[in-house]
């Protein structure tokens, strides 16, 4: 009997069309003769969809259309089993899913929020816990738990918007103590969305007003300048880790942006997710160095208690010969598939090790203890005497 496997994708966040890339890719390579595979939509809107025209890229030219052939479902536990319910006429169960597989980008999607509710309900799924996925999408909590475990990483400062518009100048200040030329990024988004270089003060405000149209926490963090940026994917858990092969990244720019992530090699326009950005690999650093990244990767995995795949970005400084981690992502485009064929693994055995991983991962947890069968308010009368005084 076939796995079900639900993949779950979209959401509310900017990095929605990356997500549908990276989901379809993956449903693409998923072995059919193992798994059967259900595609689970959600909108902008926040509305849930299944179908399997959700499994062809060109379908979403057109999401109004999708979504008048598309079913409209919610996703929920029902006698034992995690079902798929209509939502529009009739209410019938559409599909069971066994296990869920997100693979989703960004904030209100890849933060935690999609964890949190396959946790409530009790389904399996592939992936990091809740409290590793906020520490992952948000860059000053991620950063703040490196200092405390000595992670090289470069210098920075942080605040929030509305301390900024009540007085800018004390913010200034401390930037100001910062090397330049600096980055401005908003806290909990990736893609390079928000991101501006710095290299004299007069450029700031611009900067700190594009980031705060996108988070309300900024961080400012020095640049490395004679940089080259390699990054390492990793497979496993806090028991073990395996790293993949590392890549360099090739930018026009000071740092990859949005348009050479997604965009960069794709031909007629189509994007290929992260596959489509221009890169080495393997990278062009020593082996010194490349144990250094392979080493810090896996530790910095361990610290923040994943599980799955993730990709760590690194900064490299030629001149000084310094490895600084630059941030993890916990869902990487395209699932880094792309970091481990060149070691010999295919994206359809690295999505199976995923499947593996979560299933273990989901066993070990359902033998610790999270609740007690005791009820202690059967006999509790410590509100005797209040009926009618208790306001809400």
């Amino acid at each position: 009997m076939k796995l079900k496997v639900g993949v779950i994708f979209g959401g509310e966040t900017v990095e929605h069309e990356i997500s549908i890339i990276s989901a379809v890719q993956a449903m693409k390579a998923l072995d059919t003769t193992k798994y059967e595979v259900i595609p689970i939509y959600i909108t902008k809107e926040k509305d849930w969809y299944t179908g399997n025209l959700l499994k062809e890229i060109d379908n979403y030219q057109d999401l109004d259309n999708l979504k008048r052939y598309a079913k409209k479902v919610v996703l929920y536990k029902k006698n034992g089993a995690f079902v798929l319910q209509s939502q529009k006429g009739f209410r019938r169960i559409v599909a069971e899913i066994d296990i869920a597989f997100p693979i989703v980008h960004g904030v209100n999607a890849e933060d935690g929020t999609l964890a949190g509710y396959l946790n409530l309900i009790g389904i399996p799924y592939v992936g990091s816990d809740v409290y590793a996925s906020t520490v992952g999408q948000d860059k000053i909590f991620m950063k703040q738990i490196f200092e405390v475990e000595k992670i090289p990483m470069p210098k920075y400062e942080w605040f929030f918007d509305t301390e900024y518009k009540e007085d800018p100048k004390p913010i200034i200040e401390r930037i100001k103590k910062l090397k330049l030329p600096i980055i401005v990024k908003p806290s909990k988004l990736g893609s390079s969305i928000g991101i501006s270089k710095v290299r004299k003060i007069e450029e700031l405000e611009v900067a700190i007003e594009e980031a705060m149209q996108y988070d309300p926490k900024i961080i400012v963090e020095e640049m490395v300048e004679d940089l080259t940026e390699v990054n390492c994917s990793v497979l496993g858990n806090y028991e073990y880790q395996q790293t993949s092969e590392i890549e360099e990244v090739i930018s026009s720019d000071d740092f990859l942006t949005y348009k050479e992530k997604y965009l960069g090699n794709a031909k007629g326009g189509k994007s290929k997710g992260m596959a489509s950005a221009s890169r080495k690999i393997p990278a062009t650093i020593d082996d010194t160095m490349r144990k250094e990244v392979r080493d810090l990767a896996k530790k910095v995995f361990k610290i923040l208690n994943c599980s799955g795949v993730c990709r760590i970005d690194f900064l490299v400084d030629k001149k000084n010969k310094k490895v600084y981690v630059n941030e993890i992502n916990l869902i990487p485009g395209s699932l880094a598939f792309y970091l481990w064929e060149p070691i010999g693994k295919n994206y359809t055995t690295l999505l199976d090790d995923l499947i593996s991983l979560a299933i273990k991962d989901f066993k070990r947890k359902s033998k610790k203890v999270y609740s007690f069968e005791t009820n202690i308010l059967q006999n509790y009368n410590g509100l005797k005497g209040m009926k009618g005084k208790l306001k809400f």
